[in-house]
């Protein structure tokens, strides 16, 4: 799960805070068995196959890496899921049908602010009036401002962090939602980042021998580097639920 966890105690693992993030994504949304959910950017598949094995809900989820969903569709056939869930090869912007709670976890940041209308025009055609609902987790901002240069060229090429009004006002509110609840988990993603600093340090000789010096070096330094965003309010990390209004 390569996204903020939620720490449920002061001496929580990593493995618990993850399963307690995707349990509030699904809390949330007040996920009810037989539901349809769509997920837009699903990883690996956790959400996915969390939402379809412990809440009874049917997923279809997309994304545009061969490899993840290859990899989300074999879970899927040894958890007996796959069934429930759908793992689809395509850009979320091809999204169709009507599903009862959208949901996207870590992809809003790499949409890019040119497709912020693209994105308001899926969730209006997508989200069941009166009944729908949806969750966007994304990495924002305070304040406009792009991300650093080093982090845009070697990590995330074209990715943007924006800020809640610039979510508000240029996705949901064209997509005709309304915000019902805003939480920032940016002191979850510097322990998330944390933790995951020290399990690549333990492992540091392995991925030097097998990516190299300089891969090592720009790794540890992009961990370090988000740790510290987040610790001291740098960057952000919002969760917004919102439903279509009237």
């Amino acid at each position: 799960v390569y996204t903020c966890a939620c720490y449920p105690t002061a001496d929580a693992r990593l493995e618990e805070a993850q399963r307690a993030k995707l349990d509030m994504v699904c809390r949330k949304l007040a996920l009810r068995p037989g539901e349809r959910v769509v997920e837009a950017g699903c990883g690996w598949g956790a959400l996915a196959l969390h939402m379809a094995r412990h809440y009874g809900v049917t997923v279809r989820a997309f994304n545009i890496s061969r490899d993840q969903i290859a990899y989300a569709r074999q879970r899927a056939r040894e958890a007996g899921l796959a069934s429930q869930v759908e793992f689809v090869e395509d850009d979320y912007r091809n999204i169709t049908g009507r599903y009862d709670a959208f949901v996207s976890v870590g992809m809003l940041e790499h949409v890019g602010r040119r497709q912020f209308r693209a994105l308001a025009g899926v969730l209006a055609r997508v989200l069941q009036p009166g009944s729908g609902r949806g969750l966007l987790h994304f990495i924002g901002r305070d304040h406009p401002r792009r991300l650093n240069a080093w982090i845009r060229r070697r990590i995330f090429p074209g990715a943007y962090p924006p800020t809640l009004h610039e979510v508000t006002g240029r996705v949901l509110e064209p997509a005709g939602m309304s915000v019902l609840d805003v939480e920032n988990l940016r002191l979850h993603y510097a322990r998330t980042l944390t933790d995951w600093r020290l399990r690549f340090e333990r492992v540091e000789a392995n991925v030097r021998e097998r990516f190299g010096d300089a891969f090592t070096r720009a790794w540890h330094l992009y961990l370090a580097g988000s740790e510290a965003a987040f610790l001291t309010g740098w960057l952000q990390l919002f969760q917004v639920v919102f439903a279509p209004a009237g």
